[in-house]
């Protein structure tokens, strides 16, 4: 007999469950976009959200990031923009400009007891992310 799926695999078989049952509409990408980049981005991503006016610097307009690279989405590069860990610069605020959503993703997995795949759930949040931020470019 096979045991039952514990740590990951049980949150997001019961969370899949869950949400198809209950919201099969949901839109994972916009909802991880609206909780963690809109208040800078803005609802519409191009960066005129609540907080952008009293930022050093504007946020960059979202929609446009095709147009900036040749009218090729880099989702290598928004990835790592994203996620952060692998940047440079002084974070979580401080040199750069937007939060480290890679360490805030990680310690948010492990606070709901990720065990040992946390990294798994910070995948999944950028995975929504990329494909909502690719859907928002202007044609």
């Amino acid at each position: 007999m096979t045991p039952p799926p514990r740590g990951l695999a049980a949150l997001l078989l019961s969370a899949a469950a869950g949400v198809c049952s209950a919201q099969p509409n949901l839109d994972l990408g916009k909802a991880e976009y609206e909780a963690s980049c809109a208040s800078c981005h803005g609802a519409s991503g191009k960066g005129d959200g609540a907080v952008a006016p009293h930022l050093i610097r504007r946020p960059a307009d979202l929609t446009a990031i095709a147009a900036r690279n040749g009218g090729v989405f880099p989702s290598q590069l928004v990835w790592e923009v994203i996620d952060g860990r692998g940047s440079r610069e002084i974070g979580p605020h401080g040199s750069r400009e937007m939060p480290i959503w890679g360490v805030q993703y990680r310690l948010q997995a492990i606070q709901l007891g990720q065990g040992g795949v946390p990294e798994w759930y910070v995948r999944g949040r950028i995975v929504a992310l990329l494909d909502y931020l690719a859907r928002l470019q202007a044609k």
